[in-house]
């Protein structure tokens, strides 16, 4: 039987997806939108947003350390030399979503990921440049105006699916946007908007 978590009812008005479930919260006051410089970061980022495909983010969140564990922290250089044997491993863990084109996606994109760090000296130099190395600071008063794709997520999805990544739809991208703080789309009422 798994433990009921208990709301937050902190009075704190937040975007409208979070609702008052403790592990929305943290990851919505610490993380969404917060921009990120770290290149095992951006992996992490990628690798959850991409296990995330046809599912629920909480779903992925509530698994996050079980991918953690998983997936080498998130280490690139370590997730790029997985094998098939390994990835066998995987697909019995109940810690992640056992999903073989998913686990085969995370080591391809290890790979993928240390080509653009050879090419660019960090990911994190490639990835700004494709919002003007500073983070698109959006205004949308309602959840609703929130949009799933851009004209820049459309761009970054087509380049990363160019340079041999898998689970990079724009859509996908788009939230990997807005987990990375590339673009921050905190409605304008909440807590963490920046027009407080």
């Amino acid at each position: 039987m798994t433990k009921q978590l208990q709301p937050i009812l902190d009075g704190r008005i937040r975007c409208g997806w979070v609702g008052g479930k403790p592990h929305f919260i943290a990851y919505h006051d610490h993380e969404w939108g917060v921009p990120i410089h770290d290149d095992r970061k951006h992996f992490e980022m990628l690798l959850l947003e991409g296990a995330q495909a046809g599912l629920t983010w909480e779903t992925i969140l509530l698994r996050r350390e079980g991918y953690r564990r998983a997936f080498a922290e998130f280490d690139p250089k370590k997730v790029a030399r997985f094998t098939a044997k390994k990835k066998a491993v995987l697909l019995k863990n109940p810690g992640i979503i056992r999903n073989r084109l998913k686990i085969d996606s995370a080591v391809t994109n290890a790979q993928a990921f240390l080509a653009v760090q050879e090419e660019f000296g960090s990911f994190d130099r490639y990835v700004w440049q494709f919002v003007g190395r500073k983070p698109k600071v959006n205004r949308w008063i309602r959840m609703s105006q929130v949009p799933a794709t851009s004209a820049v997520s459309d761009a970054l999805s087509k380049d990363l699916k160019k340079r041999g990544f898998r689970f990079v739809g724009t859509t996908i991208i788009y939230a990997y946007m807005q987990a990375a703080g590339l673009v921050n789309d905190h409605t304008t009422d909440c807590c963490k908007s920046a027009h407080e």
